[in-house]
């Protein structure tokens, strides 16, 4: 029972899927009300302000720090796109959530795979740590409230062609800036998935 009238929220994540599972995830990330804090698109490129290479730094940082391998990514003015793949080299085809294998007992002592949500939250919190760091350090402007949209949007990445699209669209969306959905110039927001 939610005690405090909020409405309850509906999770957009499958339902039973082990999201800490080998797989390739395609993500984006979008920043609260699309404020665009990350620099601009001049002539189809991406110019990165201070921000923006806060956040590719930290994005960079994701597979030292989580032994996950990153595939191409772009930073737009107000969201990221990336292709994350869990464990393994290369392409991994995530599994159907029907052949998920049960996990078994861990001892508390088991150190437990990050999910692809602790990855995101980690980076988010990263990004959050270090830009209020520069606030107070280097005189940056202070959002308000929050930096970033409460969730993130991912896509199961299960064949190689769909892999090979999805590169194409991240690598191509600085081109397609002014049809992007996350462009705050756009009346309304469609979102990818």
């Amino acid at each position: 029972m939610n005690t405090r009238n909020f409405p309850e929220r509906k999770s957009i994540r499958l339902r039973d899927y082990d999201y800490s599972t080998e797989g390739s995830y395609f993500i984006t990330i979008c920043t609260q009300d699309r404020l665009e804090l990350f620099g601009k698109i001049d002539h189809g490129k991406m110019i990165f302000n201070n921000v923006g290479e806060l956040v590719k730094n930290i994005w960079e940082s994701l597979s030292n720090r989580y032994g996950v391998e990153l595939d191409v990514f772009q930073i737009m003015p107000n969201h990221i796109h990336g292709i994350i793949h869990i464990v393994g080299a290369g392409f991994m085809p995530a599994r159907d959530a029907g052949f998920m294998p049960a996990r078994p007992n861990k001892r508390a002592t088991t150190r437990v795979a990050p999910t692809l949500g602790d990855i995101i939250g980690s980076f988010k919190s990263m990004v959050i740590h270090q830009y209020i760091n520069n606030v107070e350090n280097k005189k940056w402007p202070m959002f308000d409230k929050r930096l970033w949209q409460r969730n993130y949007y991912e896509h199961i990445i299960h064949h190689e062609d769909d892999l090979c699209k999805i590169r194409q669209y991240i690598i191509d969306n600085p081109k397609m800036w002014d049809r992007d959905r996350n462009n705050p110039k756009k009346r309304s927001y469609q979102f990818l998935h």
